[in-house]
């Protein structure tokens, strides 16, 4: 397997990870957010909205896990990393959010100014294929 070309094929097909934070009470929490993998600098990006509750806990805790979403079988990409708010916004990231989940027009346009747009580094990541198939790769 070339597990870097995979890494990537599975970070350009597949559109929404599950998010693990550490709630503002100490205990985990997961939501799924829909993702773009920007592939020149092995940043994931995520907007959520200014009010969500995933906003204070990353700002009292930057540490976060993250699982891409199958849409089949098992294969996926998980990792740690830290969560980061985004010098850009969701409008400078728009045509990318777009050209990987098109349904995302809507929300950037409705709701776009509501949005705070996060970024997660991460250099480290498993790349799962199928149960006898897993292996983790450097960034």
């Amino acid at each position: 397997m070339d597990t870097i070309k995979e890494f990537q094929r599975i970070m350009d097909t597949q559109a929404d990870l599950a998010l693990a934070t550490i709630g503002t009470d100490g205990i985990p929490n997961v939501r799924i957010v829909n993702y773009y993998f920007n592939p020149k600098n092995n940043v994931i990006y995520f907007a959520t909205f200014k009010d969500n509750e995933k906003v204070q806990e990353i700002e009292q805790n930057r540490n976060v896990a993250f699982t891409t979403i199958p849409k089949k079988g098992n294969e996926h990409i998980k990792a740690r990393g830290i969560a980061i708010r985004s010098e850009q916004t969701v409008f400078d990231l728009a045509d990318c959010f777009c050209n990987k989940i098109p349904d995302y027009k809507n929300t950037i346009e409705h709701a776009g100014n509501l949005l705070l747009l996060y970024e997660i580094h991460f250099k480290t990541a498993t790349v799962t294929l199928d149960l006898s198939d897993i292996q983790t790769i450097k960034l």
